[in-house]
């Protein structure tokens, strides 16, 4: 008896079974979204790096946030030597000591801060990367990578990442919660999504826990999706903001622990007073210092494009809102909290520059997910998208390669002057610093004696042979002592040392006329304020002045024959 063959299962159904067909040759595959995300980070760590140290002047917050990562190198919580710090959360202290202990630590102020400059380069490379995954996520890898492209050239995004400050290392945080989030608001949920949503939760967290302000993109948008049910589910996005709010959580206790609640109190509460306009000691809308429209119109030529898209913003959120995908309304909520959090500081609050940099990221994403690619439109219009496209690229790259070769390093060609030629402990008078130190004392105070020593005879006291005055500073409002003052004090003295800069306008070092009779220098030097630096032979005459770092066009440190003033 003959066993019939059974037949396969495509011969039973009258299926077919077709191999799929190779791609032709000469044709490759779409490239993976890693590849773009991984060239947009290339990109954007590259620009930044070139010239790290010398194309941006010593921002005031920077040796601060270096001594403070230094602090916590060394163990413990943050602090200053006035004590603890608790204005900021320690997010970004811990991971700058981290950093110190892989690349070292430096002796010379400006040099760790030019180390930091070169994490917060790593940093943004890091949100190219972010950026490019996450606007991939919901729309396409092509739109992913013109996102991660626009923010490496854009100079607004260079000039924020250059400097050591909280903005760049909390949008890292930012964008790796979101790209977790929009994971769990797509039709096709991923594997395990609770674990998921605490993984988002807890990197949300992380960027609070860098900078308290990041609660307004992070827990407020997540808060009013959990209201309105936007986003993911429900339960997943009340798991996220309890894993959130457990990482800040967690920091308070620990501060509490160890006994210092009151300080951290009071250190929250001053923050929030300044957050909500109460107190204005610093920022766009404290009194006597430049106007926003007019420092906007200032710098219209350097970042016009960062304007335009800016400007955009609006239509963004209308694009956004107009979807009723719970990935977009996740994202709209996102972009919303953001403009209500900078909205807020443009009327009433603490307006400062840097807070512009946590609408700019929301928004290039709204953008990179709602508008049309070229692809997409008619001939006519395709090309017109094509040409803005190219001009967003094209106009900052130009700019870029414009300003990035002129040097403006003033306070680190400032600082080899001053250690070449004036004794450690000698006295200098500061006049910038208008309610707390200024750049001036933290640049300089490991080395000399400082004060806002501004009577004759203050000064003949304290033995101060030399004044630091960065010019702009006064100018704009911020100094210890008023234009006026300075220019008293510094009528009809030459400069022994001057460097003209994009941030501080004229920096110049001024020897003062010779004070009364006194104790020496040494004899009248602080019990346990004494200064590290080398101990080195008394300057001479004042007479022409070399450019200590090498001169470049346009910026000079020189001798000048009059005041600026």
């Amino acid at each position: 008896m003959t066993v019939p063959r059974t037949a396969p299962p495509s011969a039973r159904t009258g299926a077919t079974t077709a191999t799929p067909a190779p791609p032709p040759r000469g044709r490759r595959g779409p490239v993976p979204t890693v590849v773009y995300a991984a060239v947009a980070a290339l990109l954007t760590v590259s620009l930044r790096l070139v010239h790290i140290g010398r194309a941006g002047d010593l921002f005031i917050d920077e040796p601060i946030y270096r001594r403070l990562g230094e602090s916590a190198a060394a163990g413990g919580f943050p602090r200053t030597d006035e004590g603890l710090f608790f204005l900021h959360p320690p997010g970004y202290f811990y991971l700058e000591a981290a950093w110190t202990k892989v690349v070292g630590e430096h002796a010379d102020i400006i040099a760790g801060v030019h180390s930091s400059r070169v994490l917060n380069a790593l940093l943004a490379g890091a949100t190219a990367a972010l950026l490019v995954l996450l606007v991939a996520r919901v729309r396409s890898p092509a739109a992913g990578l013109v996102a991660g492209l626009v923010f490496a050239v854009d100079m607004f995004c260079i000039r924020q990442n250059d400097r050591v400050l909280l903005e760049t290392g909390t949008m890292v945080w930012v964008l790796a919660g979101y790209l977790v989030l929009v994971g769990l608001a797509r039709p096709d949920p991923p594997a395990r999504p609770r674990a998921r949503a605490v993984l988002a939760g807890l990197l949300l967290g992380l960027a609070v826990l860098t900078k308290d302000h990041a609660a307004l993109i992070t827990v407020l948008p997540m808060l009013a999706a959990l209201v309105l049910g936007w986003g993911p589910p429900r339960r997943l996005v009340a798991l996220a903001t309890a894993a959130t709010v457990l990482v800040y959580g967690v920091y308070v206790a620990l501060v509490a622990g160890f006994g210092h609640f009151e300080a951290f109190w009071d250190a929250k509460a001053a923050g929030a007073r300044r957050l909500l306009g109460v107190v204005q000691e610093t920022g766009f809308n404290a009194e006597g210092t430049p106007s926003l429209a007019g420092r906007l119109l200032a710098e219209l030529p350097a970042y016009g494009t960062t304007y335009l898209l800016l400007a955009l913003t609006p239509v963004a959120l209308v694009l956004l809102l107009r979807r009723k995908e719970p990935v977009y309304r996740l994202l709209a909520l996102f972009h919303a909290s953001a403009i209500v959090t900078l909205g807020y500081a443009l009327g009433v609050g603490t307006l400062e520059e840097q807070a512009l940099y946590l609408l700019f990221v929301p928004n290039l994403v709204a953008l990179a997910v709602t508008v049309p690619m070229p692809s997409r439109l008619r001939p006519g219009l395709r090309l017109l998208a094509c040409g803005a496209l190219v001009a967003l690229l094209a106009v900052p790259a130009s700019v870029y390669a414009r300003d990035r070769g002129a040097a403006d390093d003033g306070f680190q060609r400032l600082r080899t002057y001053l250690l070449t030629h004036v004794p450690a402990g000698s006295g200098i008078v500061t006049v910038d610093g208008q309610r707390t130190r200024g750049v001036t004392n933290w640049t300089l105070r490991d080395t000399y004696r400082l004060g806002h020593w501004t009577t004759p005879e203050q000064r003949a006291v304290n033995g101060a042979a030399y004044v630091v005055v960065p010019w702009r500073v006064l100018e704009q409002g911020y100094g210890h002592s008023t234009l006026a003052e300075v220019q008293v004090l510094t009528a009809g003295l030459r400069p022994v040392f001057s460097f003209d800069g994009d941030m501080y306008g004229t920096l110049a070092l001024y020897r003062l006329p010779s004070p009364v009779p006194g104790p020496s220098v040494l004899e009248l030097a602080v019990p346990g304020t004494a200064v590290t630096g080398p101990l080195l032979p008394a300057p001479g005459p004042a007479g022409p002045v070399t450019n200590p770092a090498g001169a470049t066009t346009g910026t000079s440190a020189t001798e000048v024959g009059d005041a600026p003033r």
